[in-house]
C-alpha cells in the first residue's frame, strides 16, 4: 500500500476486511479491487446516487477500465427516500437483469443511504453476493460503511428492515470529501464525536484541539479522525458483530436522533448527523437529569459539538414540529427495544457511555417535554 494510506482491519475471522483511508483511492479502485475479483470475472456492478455519479463516476469508471474491468452503473435518486422497498426492488431487478451473480462484486458508491440500500440488496441477491463500500461522505466513511449493518426504512421508523452483511472492502477516499458541502461535513463530524464520547477521552481532547481544522476540511486532521473512528468501530464490531451487547453503545445519540428524523419525515431539512448531534447532547443532558453524569461534562460535550458546526438543542433544528409525545412514540419503535421496553445509551461522564435497559418512560417524557418546549 502506498505511503499516506492508513489501513484499519475489521477482525471477523474469514469474513474480516480492510478499511483503506487516504487520498486518491477512487482513481486506484480497479487496482484495489483486483484481489477480490474471482477468476473469469470482469464486470463490476455499481450502485450510486445521481449526484455522486455526476461528480465522481467518470473517475471510478476510468479506474475500472484501466484495470481491465467494465463498470455497470445503477443510479438512484439522492436522499433518504431512496432507502425504501421501492428502490430496493429497483436495485435488485436491475442487478438480476444485468446478470449479476454471487461471485460478482457490487460497489456501493455514495453516502450512507446508498451504502445501506446496496448492502441490503447484495445480502439478498441470490442469498448473498459480495459487495464493496466506497463511501463518499464523511459520515458514511466513519459509520455506515463499516460493520455490516444494512437496512431500509419503513413507515414505522428508520432502518427497520435489514440484515447484517459485511462488505469485502471499504475504500474511504478523503479526496472526494472536497466536493462535500460544509453542512454535510459537520453532519459527519457528529458521528466522529460519538466515538470520543463513548469511551475515548484522548480522542475527545484531539477533537477539541482540532475542531476548527476538522470543520474546515483539513486533510491531516480528517485522516486521523477517520482512522481513530474506524478503529473504534472495528474493535466494537469484532466483539459484538450483531449488537447483542457492547455494539449498542455505537447508538449513542441515535435513539433520540432517529426519533427526531422520523418526526421530520426523514426530510433533508434534518440530516442524520444533525439529528445525532442533538441526540447525543440530549442523552448527556438526560444523564445529568438522572443524576448519573456531571453537568460540566454535558456542557463540555455541547461546546465540542457546537465547535464542529452542530446544533445541540431541538429548538435550533429545522423542520419539525418536534412534539414530546410523538418523539417518545417513535423511540418505542427503536430496534434496541426489548419486550416493549426502551433501551437508551446514556453517559456517566465524558467518554463513559453505558447501556440503560428497561428505561422508565415517565421521567423520559418529562425530559422530552422540557427539551421541546418553545
Amino acid at each position: 500500500m502506498s505511503a499516506g494510506v492508513k489501513t484499519v482491519r475489521v477482525d471477523l475471522g474469514t469474513r474480516g476486511y480492510d478499511i483503506l483511508i487516504g487520498e486518491g483511492l477512487l482513481a486506484r479502485a480497479g487496482e484495489l479491487l483486483r484481489p477480490l475479483m474471482k477468476a473469469g470475472r470482469s464486470r463490476v456492478f455499481i450502485v450510486a446516487d445521481a449526484n455522486v455519479a455526476e461528480l465522481h463516476g467518470g473517475t471510478l469508471m476510468g479506474a475500472l477500465e484501466a484495470a481491465g474491468y467494465s463498470g455497470h452503473l445503477i443510479g438512484i435518486p439522492p436522499g433518504e427516500d431512496s432507502k425504501s422497498f421501492a428502490y430496493l426492488a429497483t436495485v435488485l431487478d436491475e442487478l438480476i437483469g444485468l446478470g449479476a451473480e454471487r461471485d460478482d462484486l457490487i460497489v456501493a458508491f455514495g453516502g450512507g443511504v446508498v451504502g445501506d440500500l446496496t448492502g441490503l440488496a447484495a445480502g439478498l441477491l441470490k442469498r448473498g453476493a459480495r459487495f464493496v463500500q466506497l463511501p463518499t461522505t464523511l459520515l458514511a466513511q466513519v459509520d455506515s460503511s463499516v460493520g455490516g449493518k444494512t437496512a431500509i426504512n419503513s413507515r414505522a421508523g428508520k432502518n427497520m428492515v435489514g440484515l447484517f452483511h459485511q462488505p469485502a472492502l471499504v475504500l474511504a477516499d478523503l479526496g472526494v470529501l472536497d466536493t462535500l458541502p460544509a453542512r454535510e461535513r459537520s453532519a459527519g463530524l457528529a458521528e466522529i464525536a460519538k466515538y470520543a464520547l463513548i469511551d475515548d477521552p484522548a480522542f475527545f481532547d484531539f477533537l477539541e484541539a482540532n475542531a476548527a481544522a476538522l470543520r474546515g476540511g483539513d486533510k491531516a486532521a480528517l485522516a486521523e479522525a477517520v482512522r481513530v473512528s474506524c478503529a473504534s468501530k472495528a474493535r466494537i464490531v469484532a466483539i459484538d458483530e450483531t449488537e447483542q451487547a457492547e455494539r449498542a453503545l455505537l447508538n449513542l445519540g441515535h435513539t433520540f436522533g432517529h426519533a427526531l428524523e422520523r418526526a421530520n419525515n426523514f426530510q433533508h431539512s434534518l440530516l442524520h448527523g444533525e439529528g445525532v448531534g442533538v441526540g447525543m447532547a440530549m442523552a448527556l443532558r438526560y444523564s445529568v437529569q438522572l443524576g448519573v453524569c456531571p453537568g460540566q461534562d454535558a456542557v463540555r460535550a455541547e461546546r465540542l459539538l457546537n465547535a464542529l458546526g452542530l446544533a445541540t438543542r431541538v429548538a435550533d433544528l429545522a423542520g419539525g414540529p418536534y412534539v414530546a409525545e410523538d418523539l417518545l412514540a417513535h423511540m418505542a419503535h427503536d430496534k434496541k427495544a426489548r419486550n416493549g421496553k426502551l433501551t437508551l445509551i446514556l453517559a456517566r461522564g465524558l467518554a463513559q457511555a453505558y447501556i440503560q435497559r428497561d428505561a422508565d418512560t415517565a421521567p423520559l417524557l418529562d425530559f422530552l417535554r422540557s427539551e421541546t418546549a418553545s
